[in-house]
């Protein structure tokens, strides 16, 4: 969850940290810290809060001298946010010094032997256990020390570590936690993520799980774990370095509503080759899917959401059974996989930790296992038997937009070639859905284009403590993403119900001026939604209506109706969760809250 980024090169450190850390802070905000390496005494800085005050404390970096240095922004795990507890860590005489993104498990254990053995704690931090251990474990030589401390430890970790004996290197190794490491002319950087360095170099490494790394100012070596010297390849990314900056919006998450409609694109274009459907990357012969028998789909957060719609889009169009379930309770459940079985990873980073314990327990059970990502080179993406990516590009708000809208065309798309090789959809249909997709971004975009009256509506609601969303099928599964939109960014509560469920307990919550958000695009379902709007209406429940533009009773149970444009009904959710979008987006804007970094809460969940 915490931000990495380590330089050593021919140029000061500071600056070049606290800029790698700003393209960092979505995974976490609660403090800061640099260790900056003079050549003769590792000098640190560190506070509570956001980055801005890390950059005033040093002067934007300029009271730190050195070349070699590493940061760290930080979402508290163990220890609330403060000073002492902030990155880096270290040990008594500030001779070796750490910045860990992960969770120690075993750190009670590892914190008692050591304070049997004398040793002093500052913090409340798991971390601090790893820097005093390498100092426990020091005999001269980093890397010996490192590999010994490895054994040690349990749970996930991305560490970076100074040494003062080593004036001209640094070290990181990974396990469950991303990092990857970059070289330019000017010098060598490790980060959590590609934003961090994008503006230095475009060829990175992705470490993998247990490779140690070793940076000086002209080499960058790696190790396994029996120390031995491997090699790797370089990726290059291709990303335009301006999509990690907010080109005149306000904010990031509102340049990235804006930015969907060439994200959708971007992620169909590939696929369909004069007129046709066409999935290169999923690996699987016409065989293979005419045997699958069963489909689980494995996500959090928004991405689970994403699932739910795409159970309604591949059972409807492919007929095969999807089964869709949040990440953190897959495993545990003990699944049964059997032959036949397809399992469907979806995480915007590639790195989500309950998600890649998914696919580690499916690859375990010997089921194939696809991964829809948007980071190139991301663990998921690495680990997976195949990969469709999602061309969203960098997202740097918390609260996902584009990502969500691609992974939903993503699967719309894998609905749709199932289907057709599995013979359950007629020629003339599967090309009016190839015409509806293709449509799509021209459709958000007409959304986009008038956001006015949602503006003037969201102005009425910051003041709010309760808002329902209700919808019955794919739109239920809509109001679950809108729902959710709503209480991260503005911290209003806020449930997603299905349509029909509501009498069965919720509807007492409905009091009079209560707003209920209703998706109404399932023609078949109109008149059984209808029914329950009423329901609520008579309650007193003030009705903002989401439905499709044809729809020629809108107007008789919705106060407040936004109407959306005409296209198959499994692909309303992509046009329906705009206006759902930037309703979350203005009602947290009117209530003054931090948009694209809301309390609480980082953007890749790299810790269970």
């Amino acid at each position: 969850m915490c931000g990495i980024v380590g330089y050593i090169g021919g140029e000061q450190a500071a600056p070049i940290l606290l800029d790698g850390l700003s393209k960092l802070e979505y995974r976490g905000y609660d403090s800061a810290g640099l260790a900056v390496f003079d050549g003769k005494n590792i000098n640190i800085a560190k506070t509570r809060g956001r980055l801005k005050n890390l950059s005033d404390l040093t002067n934007e970096g300029t009271n730190l001298n050195g070349t070699l240095g590493i940061g760290h922004t930080r979402w508290a795990t163990h220890g609330i946010p403060s000073d002492t507890n902030a990155h880096p860590h270290f040990n008594a005489d500030e001779s070796i010094v750490v910045v860990h993104n992960g969770i120690i498990e075993n750190y009670v254990k590892i914190k008692k032997q050591l304070q049997s053995k004398g040793y002093e704690f500052k913090s409340e931090t798991d971390t601090e256990v790893v820097a005093l251990l390498l100092d426990y474990y020091y005999n001269g030589n980093p890397l010996e020390t490192i590999e010994k401390v490895l054994t040690k430890l349990e749970g996930s970790y991305a560490l970076g570590m100074i040494f003062k004996d080593y004036s001209d290197e640094f070290y990181a190794v990974r396990k469950d936690s991303p990092l990857i490491v970059g070289e330019s002319q000017n010098g060598k950087f490790i980060a959590s993520d590609v934003p961090a360095i994008l503006k230095y170099s475009r060829d990175v490494y992705f470490i993998e799980n247990e490779e140690i790394v070793k940076l000086t100012r002209d080499h960058i070596t790696f190790y396994n774990m029996d120390l031995e010297e491997i090699k790797k390849e370089t990726t290059s990314i291709n990303w335009d370095i301006s999509a990690a900056e907010k080109g005149g919006y306000t904010h990031f998450m509102l340049k990235e509503i804006h930015e969907q409609p060439k994200a959708v694109k971007d992620t169909i274009s590939p696929r369909i080759k004069d007129g046709r459907l066409t999935i290169e990357e999923l690996g699987m012969s016409d065989e293979d899917i005419k045997s699958l028998k069963k489909i689980y789909i494995v996500a959090c957060g928004s991405a689970y959401h994403v699932g739910i719609s795409a159970k309604y889009v591949i059972e409807g169009l492919s007929r095969i059974p999807v089964e869709v379930d949040l990440a953190s309770e897959f495993r545990y459940r003990n699944p049964i996989l059997e032959e036949g079985t397809l399992v469907v990873i979806i995480s915007q980073s590639g790195e989500t930790a309950d998600s890649l314990a998914a696919l580690r327990e499916a690859k375990k059970q010997g089921v194939k296992v696809l991964g829809i990502v948007n980071v190139v080179g991301s663990s998921i993406a690495r680990e997976s038997d195949n990969v469709m990516y999602t061309w969203a590009g960098p997202e740097i708000a918390v609260a996902t937009t584009k990502a969500y809208s691609t992974q939903l065309v993503a699967l719309y798309m894998l609905a749709m070639y199932f289907a057709d090789v599995k013979g359950k959809i007629a020629k003339e249909e599967l090309q009016g859905l190839i015409e509806d997709l293709i449509k799509l971004p021209e459709q958000i975009q007409s959304l986009l284009d008038d956001v006015e009256q949602i503006q003037y509506f969201a102005s009425q609601y910051v003041a709010a403590k309760d808002i329902f969303f209700i919808g019955r099928g794919i739109d239920y599964a809509t109001a679950l993403e809108g729902s959710l939109k709503l209480k991260e960014i503005s911290y209003i509560h806020s449930e997603a119900y299905p349509a029909g469920e509501l009498k069965h307990g919720t509807i007492s919550l409905i009091e009079e001026g209560t707003l209920v958000t209703a998706l109404l695009t399932q023609e078949e379902l109109y008149k059984k939604t209808m029914s329950n709007i009423v329901e609520v209406q008579t309650r007193g429940a003030f009705i903002m209506l989401i439905t499709n533009d044809d729809n020629q009773e809108a107007n008789k149970v919705g106060e407040f109706v936004i109407l959306i444009p005409k296209t198959n009904k499994y692909f309303t959710t992509s046009l329906a969760v705009i206006p759902l979008q930037l309703l979350s987006y203005y009602v947290s804007v009117g209530k003054g809250c931090d948009v694209d970094k809301p309390r609480n809460l980082a953007k890749s969940v790299t810790v269970e």
